[in-house]
């Protein structure tokens, strides 16, 4: 997992107020459905993935529980649902993490990723 994985959890400290705060309870949310194929509004759930501060695909919420999607950050081969691997450039995905009304609640997993 390594230095990727440490760059993710930055990024998602930062955007968490510098608090290191995750996956905050924000009251109740419409998270999206994620459908069998993997796909979240005709984006696909696996692949490169980018952390930016604007204009996103997708906007995350990291939570402990209830997940929408289990998330397994790899360092190569995300090539089924549910692996992810973040990259700065040339994404498939762009997330912007988020600590209230997401389109995706992941969770941060070391195995099994996927849906629920």
């Amino acid at each position: 997992m390594g230095s990727t994985f440490a760059q993710a959890l930055r990024g998602l400290q930062l955007t968490a107020g510098g608090l290191g705060v995750w996956g905050l309870a924000a009251g109740p949310s419409a998270a999206g459905e994620v459908g069998a194929d993997c796909k979240l509004d005709g984006f696909e759930l696996w692949g490169d993935v980018e952390i930016v501060e604007s204009f996103p695909d997708l906007k995350v919420q990291v939570v402990d529980s209830f997940p929408d999607l289990k998330v397994e950050v790899v360092e190569s081969f995300p090539d089924s649902c549910g692996k992810w691997k973040f990259v700065s450039s040339f994404p498939d995905l762009k997330i912007q993490y988020v600590d209230s009304f997401p389109d995706l609640k992941v969770q941060f997993v070391t195995s099994f990723p996927g849906v629920p």
